[in-house]
């Protein structure tokens, strides 16, 4: 458009005319002289332009229809054939075209003088110029006058002249696009117009072609001669042809074919054309190359010699085909088909090398063309019975590239390698400016090339990738064949290779893409869709292409990469083997894309594996090189195109896996690997290049992983199988082979786990149940890499923010979980470990968003056994603690029962006593937590509980739980107390020691939460199956010493045997359970069977109190007085707050101290309120009915019966057996338990009862101590103090005489018993009691190491009961039973032992104490006996106490030689008070007493006032031994009785005055003797007893004399007058005695003399004056 404004301007026109006329004066000019004719034209015209100028508006139209005029001048000249005329006519005529001008007659004369002078040969190129312009700048040239033109311009390409020859040739080209460039914009005008239909196409005449439009019947015309020129037949249109050549026609065709396809496709006259004319020309020329066979040549045998192939020709050819299978593929199928199978034959390698790298490079253009090859396939592939075309052509390049290798080219004869970087046929490459050619000097640049079995084949660089830019299809100005280059061929069919992998390639993943989306957005707008038809076909063809392609891309490929020795070229194998195996993933087809991917396997690794080969040449160096490229390649295809592995993850992972292993790379955390210390094996020499490359491996390996988060979810299930099932060859591999296993799979599927964690429910089943199954192999590594694993997984998964979060999705809480608790089946210690520290670690992040799983988390902790080993055991522990003291609030109540559980589980493990001891203490912290939250945890167990009975019901089963018909919230309790129960009977001692402390602490402490049922239970199966597990262990516990308790620990020896052992733990069960009897006893008389229970108690204390076991027996008896002591229940309602909490303020002290450092809160409110609850007010009776307790206490009363008959009866037989003696603090303690007894049961004890005590207590003070333990418990024998059993056996009397005391009547019978038994311990003074037939020896005589057994020292116990005695008899001397059962004649009866023994006593206190005693209760018991003298009650005691008396006066024994004179005076002293005693308590009432005793008695006065001296006194101490105060007592009594006026029987009297005569007669006896020796003996003094007893006759005379005084005269009878006044004159003939002493007697005696010497009164006898 710019042109024709440019030429039709006002400007532009004027410009015209005048340049115009211009021209043609400038002709008239040249003219003037030679040509007249032109000039006068010329002038003319001139002339006639001015003419049109003037007249027309529209100049341009008028000098248009007059331009035959117009011309006319210039066309004479040119007829003229002067150079400088013709030229400057032509260059008018030219101005003129241009501007339009020119009409079709004008320009038929212009052309026919353009002939005119290219026949005379003028101005050629001018000429040449002017056909161009006339062409070009308009359309008026058609038919004849255009082909005349045509051939014009061929006509002049055949001239001598170079030049003109190459113009022409351009001109020719232009001239033929003109033509259909025509006929092109031609069809644009009409092409809105509706077109009629195209007319039958008919052969009969090919030069009119009817139907046609003027310019497309042009272009037909040219085309249909050009064909018939180049196949060597007349033109019919181009008339005028002198010679043609083919190469130049073949060149021809081709353009137009390249230019105008559409023109071919859119016509069918042109079609035809196409089919019939230029097919069959091409096949038909391309004979000879198919023939030629290179080497062989004309055969003989053939009948004509074989046409050899022409390079031109052929090449040409090429370029035909390649544009005709290119643009009209769709027409012409049958031929291309033919094409195509005549080019792969021309890669044959007997074609000559030029040949094939024409022909290669042909392929190559078509691999370039994926649309094409896309047709190819559909087409022949695809069709049944048709050639598959595209496989051949794959095929073919592959061995192309095949037969390069093993056919060396015919340029490059010698098959060895060239060294690299050598100038390779460079000479032959500078001849032809060859591509391949590298400079002579280049030696240190190592060539690109591939090196196969010897064979080196330079690699070029022939295109850019993606354009097939031809090297010898482009040599159109060669004639000869040119030499081709090594490498050449080679390096095309490596380009050809390529691009059409990438172009089938993409082409089909772009559609793919295409459709996805497409297939997507379908899906938003209507879900439920089938899919549509044309995908599958598009499908089906994609298939068809990759399975026709695939082995022969794989062949070629693969040798490649097995020859290729650079970088870059082998870049572009792999990543061609990536697309390709990427592609089939895609498309689903499994052999290829395995194919694929196992060749970059294959590559990857060293090529001989298995073999260490370390030689150091370069190619291994580079292929190691190689293998980390390939490498890469593969990473590349996981990472990237992970989503259409599927199956070959296998592959690649095992790769990997290799790699890893040669690389040494070892896992760290989270799975990823990083390089290791080196390994033994094929990696140990790793050239530096490669370490280099490590650690971007070593990270490309993880990322490839972490992409797998961006898999599909099968895909992802692929890589995980695939994973797992490497993984189960790795355990293969490791069993019974102690290398290095392969943690490869194990690290990556950890790794694969973590990246997937969003989606993890997916995986997670296959995934830990293969790790389960790793952890559990030999190999430690291998497990520990399992454990490593699954742990961490967990611990991911726990932490991972999910949606919905864990604490809402309780399924994938528990599928987290589940792979924790199957790790506790694992033998292995190590992975027990990982699981238990993993553990630790979830608790101390998640601990507290567990919920529903801890029951998994706690079953994890308590899965230990005691074959762990102390450090796991440890492990877990650290976690139940950490539970415990930071998680029982957070976690749901159910699982309190779990961790019970658990602690107890802890606590009966053997492997470590001190977490067993500290577990315990974790059960009391539990129960203090249950304490203070109980309200909240009764809410949450109860509703809990609804929940689970209602599931139970519609299941139709009943509810499971441990005690379940209590109360939920009591079961927990429950569980506690039974699992410390469990605890109380563990080997261990210190363990039950400390469980049963726990144990009794928690229930005093937190007992009255328990409802009142649910003490039942506690009784029963807890307390009660406790103390019988106890009992028995107790029984049948092993004797034998234990040597030390393990290490170097000591063991005192009251521990030394599991005997001692577990006697302590039965004394601390007992006492608990007693204990709680006790404080608990309102609570369990609420209880049906209290009774039972507590005989049950009963009967585990007599069992223990029986046991052959100190410790155990005197426990028993200690639990026995606590239940003792119990306190009949109150009554008051408003005393309830007490019995709410019904434990006594002391043992609350005590319990503030037994729990673990931590005082305990009063339950008051938090028991009443679960009693609310439960709606079980504590029942209280109704007023005034007392809880009947009586037949509990008559129980106890049986119970200590029986124990005491038991242990304190002596044992049968000889002492050869060893016995058991019970200990003196056990009967001790069962003595004092008696008077708390006592208190129970004092309304019905009867006689009978009292019988059975006194055997027991009698029986208790009879046993003797073990000679080891005397020193402790006896006094030395000098003290007098009593054993504390013999206080408590006098204690339990003097309780029971207190009783009677304030008793009933009917009680008092047994005051008589008691006295009894008293006595009986009062004799224990003189005759110890015997045990058995046992000997034992007295303290004083036994060295203590000889004698086993040591009586005790009675003496003061029977003193003591003496007292008791005296002091009781003081009480109840009057009562009836005490005079009926003749208690005191018993007394006396008792007394008369010790008294008559004397100094023989064992002890010298005792005949003192009895004779105060005999003396205290005499002074009680005469007037009693006086009283009921007349009842006869006392008949029999009389006799008794004269004996007594009797047996003590004058007793046998002989004082102790070492007595001091003090003590005889002293012991003459108590004798003086017996006499005493009965001046003033018996003598004075004679009347009340029978006369024998009286007699008796004064016959005793008598004998002790004339008592003799014995002959063993020393002379000094006769005075005092004779015991003279004691005979002036007797003597004084005697004479009192004798006087008195009070005497009421003669008999009496008779005595008394015998006596008196008897002592006055041997007065004066013993007088006249010593008067009569005095006179004999002369100067020497007289023995000191005659001294002595002449003294002792002189005081008794001196105290009648005073009796007689103090007498009233009426008593005394003359009869003694007589004989006192006859003593008068032997006193006086004693006065001579020159005995000091005897003179001073003899003055106290004469003394009283004076009294009765007075005149005489003068009497009336006889009643005479």
């Amino acid at each position: 458009m710019s042109v024709k404004m440019s030429t039709s301007s006002p400007e532009a026109v004027k410009k015209l005319l005048e340049n115009m006329q211009a021209d043609l004066r400038s002709l008239s000019m040249e003219c003037k002289k030679k040509f007249p004719p032109v000039k006068e034209a010329a002038e003319s015209g001139i002339v006639k332009i001015k003419t049109i100028a003037a007249r027309n508006t529209d100049i341009l139209a008028a000098l248009k229809e007059n331009s035959s005029e117009v011309v006319q001048p210039f066309l004479m000249g040119c007829g003229t054939k002067e150079p400088k005329i013709t030229q400057l006519c032509l260059a008018a005529i030219q101005r003129l075209m241009s501007h339009e001008v020119v009409s079709e007659a004008a320009a038929g004369n212009i052309i026919n003088m353009l002939w005119q002078l290219m026949e005379n040969g003028l101005e050629e190129l001018k000429l040449l110029q002017t056909v161009l312009v006339l062409l070009t700048t308009n359309t008026i040239v058609h038919d004849e006058v255009l082909s005349k033109a045509i051939v014009l311009c061929f006509r002049l390409h055949f001239t001598k002249d170079n030049i003109t020859n190459n113009t022409a040739a351009a001109t020719v080209r232009q001239v033929v696009t003109v033509v259909f460039e025509r006929m092109v914009a031609e069809d644009e005008k009409f092409k809105g117009l509706t077109e009629e239909p195209p007319a039958v196409q008919g052969n009969s005449n090919r030069r009119s072609v009817s139907t046609l439009r003027p310019s497309a019947k042009d272009a037909y015309m040219l085309f249909q001669d050009l064909c018939q020129l180049v196949n060597a037949d007349a033109p019919y249109w181009l008339v005028g042809m002198t010679e043609m050549t083919r190469t130049f026609g073949l060149e021809l065709l081709e353009s137009v074919l390249n230019d105008f396809p559409e023109v071919f496709l859119q016509h069918q006259e042109f079609s035809f054309l196409l089919k019939e004319r230029v097919c069959p020309l091409v096949i038909k020329l391309f004979s000879p190359n198919i023939k030629f066979r290179q080497g062989c040549g004309s055969s003989a045998s053939s009948p004509a010699p074989v046409e050899k192939p022409y390079f031109p020709i052929c090449m040409r050819l090429l370029r035909v085909v390649s544009v005709l299978i290119k643009h009209f593929y769709s027409l012409l199928v049958t031929e291309c088909e033919i094409f195509l199978s005549l080019l792969v034959k021309f890669l044959d390698g007997e074609k000559p090398q030029w040949l094939r790298a024409v022909a290669v490079e042909s392929v190559h253009r078509l691999c370039v063309q994926p649309h094409l090859l896309r047709s190819f396939c559909q087409s022949y592939d695809m069709k049944q019975h048709s050639t598959k075309v595209f496989r051949d052509i794959v095929n073919a390049l592959g061995s192309f590239i095949q037969s390069l290798f093993i056919l060396p080219s015919a340029g490059n004869t010698s098959s060895t390698s060239t060294p690299a970087g050598g100038s390779v046929s460079a000479s032959q490459g500078s001849a032809q400016g060859g591509p391949g050619a590298a400079g002579a000097g280049g030696g240190l640049i190592t060539q690109a090339a591939f090196e196969y079995r010897g064979t080196w084949i330079p690699l070029m660089n022939v295109s850019v990738q993606g354009s097939a830019k031809a090297t010898y299809l482009e040599m159109l100005d060669k004639v000869e064949p040119p030499s081709i280059p090594e490498g050449y061929a080679m390096s095309v069919a490596f380009s050809a290779l390529l691009d059409l992998v990438r172009g089938i390639t993409s082409l089909i993943e772009r559609e793919l893409s295409k459709q996805e989306q497409e297939a997507a957005m379908r899906e938003e707008a209507e879900p439920v869709s089938p899919p549509q038809r044309c995908f599958a076909v598009a499908h089906e063809v994609w298939e068809e292409m990759v399975n026709a392609c695939w082995c022969g891309l794989l062949a070629a490929l693969s040798l490649l990469l097995d020859a290729s020795t650079d970088e870059a070229a082998t870049e572009n194998i792999l990543k061609a083997e990536l697309s390709m195996a990427s592609l089939c993933g895609r498309l689903g087809l499994v052999t290829p894309r395995d194919a694929f991917i196992t060749a970059i396997c294959k590559a990857s690794l060293p090529p001989h594996y298995a073999l260490t080969i370390l030689s150091s040449n370069t190619a291994n160096l580079s292929n190691k090189a190689k293998n980390i490229q390939c490498m890469r390649t593969l990473l590349n295809l996981a990472h990237c195109h992970g989503g259409y592995l599927g199956t070959s993850w296998q592959l690649v992972l095992a790769t990997l896996q290799h790699l890893v292993w040669i690389l040494g790379l070892k896992p760290s955390v989270g799975g990823v690997l990083k390089p290791g210390r080196a390994v033994e094996g094929p990696s140990t020499v790793l050239t530096t290049a490669v370490m280099t490359d490590l650690p971007v491996i070593s990270n490309i390996l993880s990322r490839l992983f972490e992409s797998s988060q961006y898999l599909d979810d099968v895909s992802l299930h692929h890589l995980i199988n695939a994973l797992c099932s490497l993984s189960m060859e790795a355990m293969e591999m490791a069993y019974g082979n102690n290398k290095e296993p392969s943690l490869f799979a194990v690290a990556k599927l950890l790794e694969t786990g973590l990246v997937n964690m969003d989606r993890i429910e997916i995986l997670w089943r296959p995934l830990t149940a293969h790790l389960l199954e790793v952890c559990q192999h030999p190999n430690a590594r291998m497990r520990e890499w399992g454990a490593e694993a699954i742990t961490s997984l967990i611990k991911a998964g726990l932490s991972f923010k999910h949606d919905p979060p864990l604490s809402q999705n309780q399924r994938l809480q528990l599928l987290l979980l589940n792979p924790l608790k199957e790790l506790s089946n694992v033998l292995h210690a190590d992975i027990r470990q990982k699981q238990l520290e993993c553990v630790l670690q979830i608790l101390q992040n998640q601990g507290d968003t567990l919920g529903p799983g801890w029951p998994l988390v706690l079953g994890v902790i308590g899965a230990i056994r005691n074959d762990q080993g102390e450090s796991l055991i440890r492990t877990a522990f650290q976690c139940l603690q950490l539970v415990v003291t930071d998680f029982l609030p957070t976690m749901p109540c159910m699982c309190l029962q779990i961790v019970v559980d658990v602690a107890g589980s802890f606590g009966l493990q053997n492997q470590e006593l001190n977490i067993s001891l500290t577990s315990i203490g974790l059960l009391w912290n539990i129960s203090d937590y249950f304490f203070q939250r109980g309200e909240a945890i009764t809410e949450e167990l109860e509703r809990e509980e609804a929940v689970l009975l209602r599931q139970a019901q519609d299941k139709g089963e009943p509810l499971h739980r441990p005690f379940h018909p209590a109360p939920p919230f009591d079961c927990l309790w429950l569980c506690l107390y039974a699992k410390l129960g469990e605890l109380c009977v563990d080997p261990r001692p210190a363990v039950r020691k400390s469980a049963g402390q726990t144990m009794f602490s928690t229930i005093a402490a937190h007992g009255t939460l328990l409802q009142p049922p649910t003490w039942n239970i506690v009784v029963w199966k807890v307390l009660f199956h406790l103390l019988d597990c106890v009992r028995k262990s107790s029984t049948t516990a092993d004797k034998e010493k234990i040597e030390s308790g393990g290490g170097n620990i000591l063991i005192h020896h009251s521990r030394d045997t599991a005997e001692k052992q577990w006697a302590e733990t039965w004394v601390l069960t007992l006492a608990g359970v007693a204990r709680i009897f006790n404080t608990r006893r309102y609570l369990l008389q609420q209880l049906g069977d209290f009774f039972k229970a507590w005989e049950v108690l009963l009967d585990h204390i007599q069992s223990a109190a029986l046991s052959k076991n100190n410790e155990v027996s005197l426990a028993a008896l200690k639990s026995f007085q606590e239940i003792l002591q119990l306190v009949t229940p109150i009554k008051d309602t408003d005393k309830l707050d007490a019995l709410a909490m019904d434990v006594p303020p002391v043992l609350m002290e005590s319990l503030q101290v037994s729990g673990p450092g931590r005082p305990l809160v009063r339950s008051d409110s938090l028991a009443e309120r679960l009693a609310q609850r439960y709606g079980a007010q504590p029942s209280l009776p109704p007023p005034g009915e007392e809880l009947d307790d009586s037949a509990l206490w008559w129980s106890a009363w049986n119970t200590w019966y029986r124990i005491g008959t038991e242990c304190t009866r002596p044992p049968s037989g000889g002492t050869d057996k060893l016995v058991f003696v019970p200990s003196q603090p056990f009967l001790t303690a069962l003595i004092q338990i008696f008077p708390a007894l006592y208190q129970h049961i004092a309304g019905g004890f009867s006689m009978e009862d009292l019988k059975k005590l006194g055997v027991i207590l009698h029986g208790a003070v009879s046993v003797p101590i073990s000679s080891d333990s005397s020193p402790f418990i006896l006094p030395s024998y000098t003290e007098a103090v009593l054993t504390s059993l013999q206080e408590a056996v006098l204690t339990a009397l003097d309780v029971l005489q207190k009783a009677i005391c304030v008793g009933s009547e009917n009680l008092q019978v047994m005051y008589p018993a008691i006295f009894e038994q008293l006595l009986l311990f009062v004799e224990f003074s003189c005759k110890p009691p015997q045990y058995g037939k046992m000997e034992t020896k007295h303290v004083a005589n036994a060295k203590y190491n000889q004698a086993e057994w040591v009586a005790l020292n009675y003496v003061p116990f029977a003193e003591q009961s003496l007292e008791v005695v005296v002091d009781l008899y003081h009480k109840t001397a009057c009562h009836k039973a005490v005079i009926n059962e003749k208690v005191l004649q018993n007394i006396i009866k008792t007394l008369r032992i010790p008294l008559g023994l004397k100094y023989a006593c064992p002890a010298e206190s005792t005949w003192k104490l009895a004779v105060s005693s005999l003396l205290k209760v005499l002074s009680i018991g005469l007037p009693v006996a006086r009283q009921q003298a007349s009842s006869g009650k006392f008949d029999t005691m009389w006799p008794e106490l004269a004996n007594a008396f009797e047996d003590f006066l004058f007793t046998k024994s002989t004082p102790p030689d070492n007595l001091s004179i003090q003590e005889f005076q002293r012991n003459e002293a108590v004798d003086v008070q017996v006499v005493q005693l009965i001046s003033t308590e018996i003598l004075p009432f004679a009347n009340f007493i029978p006369k024998e005793f009286v007699g008796r008695i004064m016959s005793m006065l008598n004998k002790g006032s004339i008592h003799s001296q014995s002959s063993s006194f020393t002379e000094a101490e006769m005075d005092i031994r004779m015991r003279e105060e004691f005979s002036k007592v007797c003597f004084e009594t005697l004479l009192q009785f004798s006087f008195s006026n009070k005497v009421s029987t003669p008999q009496e009297g008779y005595i008394s005055r015998m006596a008196l005569s008897v002592l006055l007669q041997r007065a004066q006896d013993v007088l006249r003797r010593y008067v009569e020796d005095q006179r004999l003996s002369g100067r020497c003094p007289l023995p000191r007893q005659q001294v002595t007893e002449i003294i002792f006759v002189l005081k008794a005379i001196s105290t009648l004399m005073d009796s007689l005084k103090k007498t009233q005269p009426e008593n005394v009878d003359g009869n003694v007058w007589v004989q006192v006044i006859a003593l008068y004159p032997t006193l006086v003939e004693c006065i001579t005695c020159s005995s000091p002493e005897v003179s001073s007697a003899l003055k106290d005696a004469l003394g009283p003399f004076k009294d009765f010497m007075q005149p005489p009164v003068s009497k009336v006898q006889n009643g005479e004056s």
